[in-house]
């Protein structure tokens, strides 16, 4: 199913969705074929499930014209893994 076909048939909801194409541009997976799974009808349940969603799943809006997925890289540094020893007064 293309997201054009989703937002035309559910508008203005939640949806939770299987991803099941998509391709990279740059840091951006834009997806291209879906399966729908179910329809939520609630802010706070579209949370929950965003919140709870495998790596292939997805909760979107219908209001956007377009889906995509924006990937940002985070490096997370121990504090305590470059210190020197003795360095421990800070």
């Amino acid at each position: 199913m293309k997201w054009e076909e989703v937002r035309k048939i559910y508008p203005n909801k939640f949806v939770k969705l299987q991803i099941l194409e998509f391709n990279f541009e740059e840091n951006i997976k834009i997806i291209d074929e879906m399966s729908l799974i179910k329809v939520i009808d609630d802010n706070n349940n579209a949370a929950r499930e965003l919140f709870n969603c495998e790596v292939s799943t997805i909760v979107y809006h219908t209001a956007n014209e377009k889906i995509s997925v924006e990937f940002v890289q985070q490096l997370y540094f121990n504090k305590y893994k470059f210190r020197r020893r003795g360095d421990y007064n800070d």
